[in-house]
Parts: structure tokens; C-alpha cells; sequence
């Protein structure tokens, strides 16, 4: 069987590592980049506290022990569904069965000056130009002597209480705290502001009341001033517009707020839900076709459990790419359609880090929901578990310790990532 995976996020590189050295199958895997991103640590990347490298893993060294699979960095420019084909920037690929993981990207809603001011974090080269603009930003904080100027760099806004937003705040606020005013004494941080922006109610909606009235707490207690039922309007790279005519001034506004499916060319429209998701059956097959499928972020299923669709987290992926792989060594072994596997969302819960020692954690079983310390303990061992490659994670638990004793972060190494990416 060719099968042609979309995508080395945590759903494609998942099945290909399911399916690798498995008879039967030769794997071609397609990316834009040749490394894997630990998404979940971006935030740690744009705040100085990780190096990207550290939460970045080569795709190639992933498969030096398999002998069915071959990866290749392309742009994929479009599918060919009737020739059984993707179309890339270095040639086409045929396949038996195709796996659409592409992820997604950040959703500025069609708002041009958003897009073109705002700040998003959906890759590592996006935390690196992050980093650098927040860095920036004080460098030039020390030129200016006007009062109210002054105070347009000195305030931050984050759009979207998420765990992204939260996370980014909390760190922000970590860094305003201990290290900011060390490397700009001549700064009066006093008068930095964070602002954190959300449409809702409340923070991290997604989790349990409890959890997002500790989280709303913790983020308090660290001096950001949290906004809800605010909704930003317009951004023109100096001033924030909420819909309720309220304005902040700014030079920096983090985009949190929504994400869409990376869809690629070729697939119909008809076949498009909300949030720029393609449908797809409770095998993961894109609705109409019995060789394509699509999981993880991109992927828009409907079960019982979840009417509206999955939440776009990695474990979604992960285990959608698992069920593929079963389903895939049947169909490989001429096994009836009918003992296909069905994907069940297996929730095992979720969380987010606020600060230094403080997180919020949701157990689905037993219900519980932790705050605090123990929260935090947990947040820290799972992702460095989860991270790529045993010197990643001794590199980035090495850090972690160095932040935690001395109170600071040895990268605030100001690159600009888009200009040298022109030079």
C-alpha cells in the first residue's frame, strides 16, 4: 500500500511511526519543515525561557531505523482526489490512501489590520519573531521620553483566554516580575500593563468552572488585568479598539484567539464545516472517499460525545492517527470493511500552566480538578514526557532548573528571524 501522510505534527508523525518497518506499507511522509514542533512550548520559546531548538526534533533522524518510509520537505499545492495523486512543489506523489494532517494555522477572523499587525505563535519561526519584537520593544521603551508614548510600549495585550493566552500572560507577567526590571533599570515597570482580551465570560472556557476561576486568580495575582466579554475590534499597530469603544494603546497585541484548519487545495468546499475543518466519518475518512483521510486539527468529526466536533489538542490527533493505523493493517491484510475500528475520544484531560508554581490541571476519572503547586508539578512532567528525543528533554528540563534557582532565562538574544530569513 502507498500511503502519502500530510503533515509530521503530532498526528502524522504518530501513524507513520505506527506503520513504520509494518510489511506491507511503503510511507511517504510530506512537510514543510524537516523538523517536528512541540507545539505546547512555543509560548516558553517566545518568553526567552527555551531555545527552539529544544523543542524541535528532525523528522529524518525520527525514521534512521525504518525501512518503508521516506520524507520529503514539500509545499503540497493541491490534490488530485481522481488520479490518486498530491501535487508538491518538488513533483507529485501517488498513493493508495492518502492521511490529511495538516494541522492548523491562526485565524484573524478576515480582519487585514490584524493580520497585518497583530502578533501570531503557530510556529517556532513565529515564537522567535515574537521574542524578538517583545525584546525589541524595551530597547526602544529606553528612546522614548513622552509620557503617553512611553506607555504604549509598556503595555502588552494577549487576545484570547485559551491556554495559549493564558499561558502567554502568566509569562509575560513571570518575566515583568524577576527579569525585565534587572535589564532595564531605567524603566519604571510599575507602569507596564498586560492585558489579557476575551470574548467569553471567562478564561480557559474549555475547562472546568473551577479551574478557570483559579486561573482567573492566578493571572490577578500576577497584575494582569483580564478583560472579558471584550472583543477587539481594529488594530492599527499603535492603538487596540474594543467593540465597546474602549481603547488601549500598544505596540504589541499577541494573537491567541482562534485557529483554522489548514485545508489543502483540491479538497471540495461542500466538505468544509466551521473553522475551516474537512468532514469526516467516524473511520476518519473524508466524507465521499474510502482512501482519504483527514485527522488531528484539520479533522471535523461528530460523535456522541461531541456533537460540535473534537477540541483541537494533540491527543485528539494522536489517538485519531492510531486508529488509522489499525484500520490501515486491516485494509492492508484484505480484512473485511466491516471490522473497521470506529474513533472514540478518549478524553484523559487538560491543562495549562499560569506562572511559576501555579497551573490548573481537569482529571475526567476520578472528576478532580488541581490548582496550584501540585498542578504545576504535574504540567511540567507530562510535557517533558511528551517532548521529542531524550537530549530535548534534558535540555529542556536543564533549563527549566536554571530558570527555577535563579529566577531567570539565559536567551533573551534579541535575532531578527524575518529579516534574516531575506539576508
Amino acid at each position: 500500500m502507498k500511503l502519502v501522510i500530510i503533515g509530521g505534527g503530532f498526528g502524522g508523525l504518530r501513524l507513520a511511526r505506527s506503520l513504520s518497518n509494518k510489511a506491507g506499507f511503503e510511507i511517504t511522509l510530506l512537510d514543510r519543515f524537516n523538523y517536528h514542533q512541540f507545539q505546547p512550548l512555543f509560548y516558553q520559546v517566545a518568553t526567552a525561557g527555551l531555545d527552539a531548538s529544544n523543542i524541535s526534533f528532525p523528522l529524518r533522524k525520527v525514521f534512521h531505523q525504518s525501512k518503508n518510509i521516506r520524507f520529503r520537505v514539500a509545499e503540497v499545492q493541491q490534490i488530485v482526489s481522481e488520479q490518486k495523486m498530491v501535487v508538491t512543489d518538488i513533483g507529485n506523489f501517488e498513493y493508495d490512501a492518502l492521511v490529511i494532517a495538516t494541522g492548523a494555522d491562526t485565524n484573524f477572523f478576515g480582519n487585514r489590520n490584524i493580520t497585518d499587525n497583530a502578533l501570531p505563535m503557530k510556529s517556532s519561526v513565529e515564537a522567535l519573531q515574537l521574542r524578538y519584537k517583545l525584546l525589541q520593544n524595551f530597547e526602544d521603551a529606553l528612546l522614548v521620553k513622552e509620557p503617553e508614548a512611553l506607555q504604549r510600549f509598556m503595555n502588552i495585550v494577549i487576545v484570547g483566554g485559551g491556554p495559549t493566552g493564558v499561558e502567554l500572560s502568566g509569562a509575560i507577567a513571570d518575566m515583568k516580575r524577576f527579569v525585565l526590571p534587572k535589564d532595564y533599570p531605567e524603566l519604571d515597570f510599575s507602569k507596564m500593563k498586560i492585558y489579557l482580551l476575551e470574548g467569553s465570560s471567562k478564561v480557559l472556557g474549555a475547562m472546568a468552572e473551577k479551574s478557570s476561576i483559579r486561573s482567573k486568580k492566578y493571572l490577578e495575582e500576577l497584575g494582569v488585568t483580564i478583560l472579558t466579554d471584550s472583543i477587539l475590534k481594529d488594530y492599527d499597530g499603535q492603538a487596540v479598539l474594543l467593540q465597546n469603544g474602549n481603547i488601549i494603546p500598544a505596540n504589541i497585541v499577541i494573537w491567541a484567539a482562534g485557529i483554522k484548519g489548514n485545508v489543502p487545495n483540491g479538497i471540495d468546499q461542500e466538505l468544509i464545516a466551521k473553522g475551516n475543518r474537512i468532514k469526516v466519518d467516524r473511520h476518519c475518512r473524508v466524507q465521499g472517499f474510502d482512501n482519504i483521510y483527514a485527522i488531528g486539527d484539520v479533522a471535523y468529526m461528530q460523535e456522541p460525545a461531541y456533537p460540535n466536533g473534537h477540541p483541537q489538542v494533540a491527543p485528539v490527533a494522536m489517538q485519531q492517527a492510531d486508529t488509522i493505523a489499525n484500520n490501515l493493517k486491516r485494509i492492508e491484510m484484505k480484512s473485511s470493511n466491516a471490522l473497521l475500528e470506529e474513533f472514540t475520544y478518549n478524553n484523559q484531560g487538560s491543562m495549562a500552566t499560569v506562572g511559576r508554581n501555579l497551573a490548573v490541571v481537569d482529571l475526567p476519572k476520578p472528576k478532580l480538578s488541581i490548582g496550584g503547586f501540585p498542578a504545576w508539578l504535574i504540567w511540567m512532567g507530562l510535557h517533558l514526557m511528551l517532548i521529542l528525543g531524550v537530549k530535548n528533554r534534558f535540555f529542556v528540563f536543564c533549563n527549566w532548573l536554571y530558570n527555577y534557582f535563579t529566577y531567570d532565562q539565559s536567551l533573551r538574544l534579541i535575532f531578527n528571524v524575518k529579516a534574516d530569513k531575506k539576508k
